[in-house]
């Protein structure tokens, strides 16, 4: 027999005593119907669930896009106070911010002619990038950029691209296509060792900077680069260099400080437009003696190599002037006297 509230209640004959029921928060249950039970709470899973597959009241996705809207106002603001203008040209410039990706919202500023975006934590040029049709100078150095989107090479008026101290590995042929690229910076980048063919077709490209990558010869594309007026391949692992590296006759800067290279092309005596050549810290063993005629030829240094001939140069009333070691001990007069001293000792052997 029970009890519900203060009535007796008698229980049917031939029924187990443990299917009486007991008040339970509210609830009336039986003890022993634990498949009941079971059927309940599946049940109420199975209404939940179906309540969050259920779309969306249409008020409801009214209200997330007005707050998408706002988020992109808020964003849109921000980015706004970043623009400088300095000497008539809308400069987007973001300095120390973590700024890991660009937002979708940079697209209301395709005005912008130069971006300046340094140490951010950057990690990708947005696709979006080619609707900035107006920028002509990309400074994104000292980020954390792994790729280049091919989209780049929808950016025709571009004309300086600065990605110095990022992490690319490779670069896409899709840059060939920037016709009016004047200077590219790519140097420290860690794992780069290669450039695609496509980059010979930059016919404006007079100031590219390779240097501290991991490049074991000096890139085809780039020996096809006629206009280059200036390179630094300093601090790779270049072992020589190409036989026809006299066609970038319009070189004057060549930097290949920290190399590896054993040995010189007799055709380096070739770039007649040379004024600045540096040599320092490789495993040079000699000086090709057609170097003595490269007339236009200001500053060379070949410190740090070990030369097979043991010449010193020492000039007392330079040294009194004040002039440069280097440019004293390994320098023009270095590089000349080594010639004639390699000519005088072949002179003797024969």
């Amino acid at each position: 027999m029970g009890l519900v509230g203060s009535k007796a209640v008698t229980a049917p004959p031939n029924q187990d005593a443990e299917n009486t029921s007991v008040q339970m928060s509210g609830f009336a249950v039986r003890r022993g119907s634990v498949g009941s039970i079971k059927a309940l709470w599946e049940g109420r899973i199975l209404k939940n669930q179906e309540e969050i597959q259920r779309p969306k009241p249409k008020d409801q996705d009214g209200l997330n896009r007005l707050s998408d809207v706002w988020e992109n106002r808020i964003v849109l603001a921000k980015l706004k106070e970043k623009l400088v203008n300095e000497d008539g040209r809308l400069i987007f410039r973001l300095e120390k911010e973590e700024w890991k990706t660009l937002p979708q919202a940079l697209v209301h500023l395709t005005q912008v002619q130069e971006w300046q975006i340094h140490r951010t934590g950057l990690q990708s040029i947005p696709n979006f990038i080619c609707r900035f049709e107006h920028v002509v100078v990309l400074d994104l150095s000292r980020n954390a950029i792994n790729v280049i989107p091919r989209e780049i090479g929808e950016m025709r008026r571009l004309r300086e691209l600065l990605l110095s101290y990022n992490q690319l590995k490779d670069i896409p042929e899709e840059l060939g296509r920037c016709e009016n690229l004047e200077r590219l910076e790519l140097a420290m980048n860690g794992n780069l060792s290669d450039l695609p063919s496509e980059l010979s077709q930059l016919k404006k490209l007079c100031y590219l900077d390779l240097s501290m990558n991991r490049f074991l010869s000096l890139p085809e594309c780039v020996v096809g680069l006629a206009g280059l007026q200036w390179l630094d391949m300093g601090g790779n692992h270049l072992q020589g260099l190409p036989a026809d590296i006299h066609r970038m006759g319009n070189l004057h800067t060549l930097w290949l400080q920290r190399n590896e290279l054993k040995e010189l092309p007799e055709n380096l005596s070739l770039l007649q437009s040379l004024e600045t050549l540096v040599l320092s810290n490789n495993r040079l063993r000699d000086i090709p003696a057609q170097m003595e005629g490269m007339a236009n030829l200001r500053f060379v240094n070949f410190r740090d190599n070990p030369l097979t001939l043991d010449v010193v140069l020492f000039n007392k009333t330079q040294q009194e002037e004040g002039e440069d070691e280097d440019r004293e001990m390994f320098g023009l007069d270095f590089m000349h006297m080594y010639i004639q001293e390699a000519r005088r000792r072949d002179m003797m052997s024969t």
